[in-house]
């Protein structure tokens, strides 16, 4: 998703890690590609410093591992909205596209619709189904055909500040429930002072989250708007709930991504906070105070049986039709994020979860490196004991939409405004509808 990235918009929204570094071949699409003086030429546009870093790492690797079929990646990263908005107009013109392109997972929709402008890649995600966590790669899939290949998992967890926990006389393993997470709250905060948690008011990573493992999501499998579910209404009263009892306070900012929520955290200025894997780069980058203070456990459940964790965020790299260079694009992308040895360097580069779940016990995976030294060595012993437990997200066509209403109207008005949560869903519903 620093990240670890990247990801997501979350990275996004915070700007902190996106930049324009375009040159004159900023605009460079597939139409020229073909042969040059190191080999043959890729173009690839992203939105994200650190995904083009990883991906010029990856051409170096294929190069060293491929000599007779070098690669030259022209990599650019755009801002944002620019790096959608510009790819989407290429594809739709039908000229000007990269080779390779990375897609945000809330922007996917926009680029299924009608018939996609991307290649399908299932000839190279079929091989490795049994390694692969499926509903990652289903992120970005339509009518049976793979779009785009994510760079995480993004495991959802919740991160306790065990120093704060710790003086409160609460022990995280004992948080099972949403129930026992509100009574440990007001625990925490009757012996410290301080708020169990923060809550994002102009995103969605506090929210969606918590629908997606109580068994719903913002649409249905088949994209129906399902925004206004008992399910959906009762996670977001819960979280009304918790502000109201002080129990949780409002992120600093308004979301886990603000250079203020980040202040205030390093601080020790709440005992939790619950985000994806891939925020862990957060922490490392920005609140360095709480090393070796923070634990990462699975999320509390509404009731027993419910998954502990949901896949959160996601990037997809895609191929688009433009390309006049498809095979080895496509073997490029798969040697950078579906074999073994790339998803190691995802960690490794990155600091994601990746997507081959058989990685997640390498010993590759527990060598020192800043996230270890951090957080400790048994990082992904949680992950592999929620390994049937990630409960994935409908991403659809009116995914964006459902998106970009929920972070800039619904969890505010719950939140800041107060507002009654089923009257703020209904009306948010009857919109996108």
């Amino acid at each position: 998703m620093k990240l670890i990235q990247a990801t997501c918009s979350v990275i996004l929204a915070s700007g902190l890690l996106l930049s324009a570094c375009g040159g004159p071949d900023a605009g460079g699409g597939g139409s020229a590609s073909g042969d040059g003086a190191g080999g043959t030429r890729l173009t690839f546009w992203t939105f994200n410093e650190l995904h083009q870093t990883f991906m010029e790492h990856m051409a170096k690797s294929w190069n060293a591992s491929h000599p007779d079929r070098p690669i030259e990646l022209e990599a650019t990263t755009f801002p944002y909205d620019d790096a959608h908005n510009k790819l989407l107009v290429a594809l739709q013109s039908g000229t000007g596209a990269p080779d390779l392109a990375d897609i945000e997972i809330s922007k996917i929709g926009n680029f299924l619709k009608g018939t996609p402008q991307l290649v399908a890649l299932n000839d190279i995600v079929d091989p490795e189904k049994g390694n692969l966590v499926m509903s990652r790669i289903d992120n970005y899939a339509k009518d049976g055909k793979y779009y785009g290949i994510d760079y995480h998992v993004g495991a959802q967890v919740i991160y306790y500040n065990k120093e704060i926990l710790d003086k409160a006389g609460v022990n995280a393993d004992d948080i099972k429930t949403w129930d026992d997470f509100a009574k440990a709250g007001k625990q925490v905060l009757e012996k410290t002072g301080k708020p169990m948690t923060s809550l994002e008011t102009t995103d969605q990573w506090s929210y969606w989250p918590m629908v997606v493992q109580h068994g719903s999501d913002f649409l249905d499998k088949e994209g129906n708007v399902t925004l206004n579910s008992s399910a959906n209404l009762e996670a977001l009263a819960y979280m009304q709930r918790l502000v109201q009892e002080k129990v949780a306070v409002l992120a600093p900012g308004g979301f886990h991504h603000a250079e203020e929520y980040y202040g205030f955290m390093n601080k020790g200025g709440a005992a939790s906070v619950w985000m994806p894997m891939w925020y862990m780069g957060r922490f490392t980058d920005y609140m360095p105070d709480l090393k070796g203070k923070i634990i990462i456990k699975p999320m509390p459940v509404f009731k027993q049986g419910e998954k502990r964790s949901s896949g959160m965020g996601g990037t997809g790299t895609v191929l688009t039709n433009q390309s006049k260079q498809q095979e080895i694009a496509k073997q490029f992308l798969a040697y950078s994020k579906i074999s073994k040895e790339g998803n190691i360097e995802i960690w490794k580069q990155l600091g994601f979860d990746p997507i081959r779940s058989d990685v997640w016990s390498d010993p590759a995976l527990k060598e020192d490196n800043k996230f270890t030294a951090y957080f400790g060595k048994q990082i992904f012993d949680v992950l592999i004991g929620m390994k049937d437990e990630i409960a994935p997200t409908n991403i659809k066509e009116r995914t964006p939409a459902v998106s970009d209403i929920v972070k800039t109207k619904v969890v505010f008005q719950v939140l800041n405004d107060k507002k009654d949560p089923k009257q703020v869903l209904e009306d948010a519903a009857k919109s996108i509808k």
